[in-house]
């Protein structure tokens, strides 16, 4: 029996509303890293329902940085791939359920310009947070674009929209996002680093690396109140950026025996060694060299072992004991040493130095985030950028 001309009309009336909701659905494209040693997939994923007091933010620039590098190639503990990388992020947000405050309790609003705490859950309630009061070492803690994977939503800035979870701290943008990036997640790991050096109006630091860290770390020193800051890195491009925002001199290790770079050191420090002295290398025999060039009751930190790079080997006698060193480890950063780096970069007197690095950025589309990963691995780029929609 044919189908009357009514029920005809009805069903395909249904069955076009039932459609519709989805034919309109948007569809984010996201960078997808399925496992270690795999190349970047782009997908398209539906995008996620909101909960109480959470949010989509529309990404404008997303990071890649060394640590998106070791993601890929799996040095990193604790990953749960699949994965969307990406752990600093700037954008717009596009919808907010419910209210989400500032630090000074302020609501944001649909298209404030923001960045986030990329560190999310730590807990403010268990022995690291409330006894020690080292939150990076809260066993709660969650990372944005590293341990939050692929099921666990929209969790990474290499994509067209980030789910904010509930509880994630955003921090409003008043500058322009490229300054901000400059900066990236380098500069509140190097304020926290510089921190931790406790640099004193005068002082001579040494920076080891002349990458993002340590043209952080360069520019953080000097603000801190160091008299000059010496780098050692490589290669020359990032030498020429760290002159460019005020290393005092700079040394390509590259062909330079332990001991020529000893004897540089020594030269521009009274023959004494620096004061302060900030490996940002990645290098474990690095940590080494940091002790040996540092003067003796000076201080070291170690802020570039952020993952297992092998092991090395010292003296305890020669190299720390006999020199009465001051040796400290410095692991990610927490709000506030974000929240400062923000304020910093926002200032248009202090963000000249970012300023400068801006011009250096180099910018990749979503589908050429292999190219990006590359290009940061082999060091050809100062720092890249995915850039996913207009800044505005």
């Amino acid at each position: 029996m044919r189908d009357s001309p009514s029920l005809t009309v009805g069903l395909l009336t249904h069955f076009t509303f039932s459609l519709f909701p989805f034919t309109l659905q948007f569809m984010p494209r996201v960078a997808v890293i399925r496992n270690p040693n795999a190349s970047v997939e782009i997908r398209d994923v539906p995008e996620p329902q909101l909960e109480p007091d959470s949010a989509l933010l529309e990404v404008e620039l997303s990071e890649v940085c060394g640590t998106d590098v070791y993601l890929q190639q799996g040095r990193l503990q604790g990953v749960p791939y699949p994965l969307v990388p990406g752990h600093v992020s700037v954008g717009r947000l596009s919808k907010i359920r419910g209210n989400i405050f500032d630090v000074e309790g302020q609501a944001f609003r649909e298209g404030d310009r923001v960045t986030f705490l990329d560190v999310h859950r730590t807990c403010n309630a268990c022995w690291y947070c409330l006894v020690a009061k080292a939150t990076t070492r809260c066993p709660q803690r969650k990372v944005y674009g590293i341990t939050y994977g692929f099921d666990d939503g929209l969790c990474g800035g290499w994509a067209e929209q980030v789910y904010l979870k509930p509880g994630t701290r955003c921090i409003r943008l008043v500058g322009d996002a490229e300054t901000f990036m400059a900066g990236g997640c380098a500069l509140p790991t190097a304020l926290h680093a510089v921190e931790r050096g406790d640099i004193a109006i005068g002082d001579t630091v040494l920076v080891l690396g002349s990458g993002p860290v340590g043209l952080n770390a360069i520019i953080l020193s000097l603000m801190r109140g160091a008299l000059k800051v010496l780098c050692i890195g490589a290669p020359d491009h990032r030498l020429e950026a760290a002159s460019e925002v005020g290393a005092s001199d700079v040394l390509n290790f590259e062909n330079r025996e332990v001991a020529e770079r000893l004897e540089w050191v020594l030269e521009r420090t009274d023959g004494r060694g620096a004061d302060v002295t900030i490996e940002a290398t990645g290098t474990p025999d690095a940590a080494v060299q940091a002790m040996r060039f540092v003067r003796d009751a000076g201080r070291v930190v170690i802020v570039g072992q952020y993952t297992d790079h092998g092991e090395t080997s010292f003296n305890p006698h020669l190299d720390l004991n006999k020199k009465h060193l001051d040796v400290r480890g410095c692991w990610g950063s927490d709000f506030s040493h974000f929240y400062r780096g923000v304020q910093i970069v926002s200032d248009p007197n202090r963000s000249k130095p970012w300023t400068k690095l801006k011009e250096k950025l180099s910018s990749y589309r979503l589908d050429q985030a292999n190219e990006a990963l590359n290009d940061v691995k082999e060091e050809r780029v100062l720092k890249a950028l995915i850039e996913l929609s207009e800044k505005g």
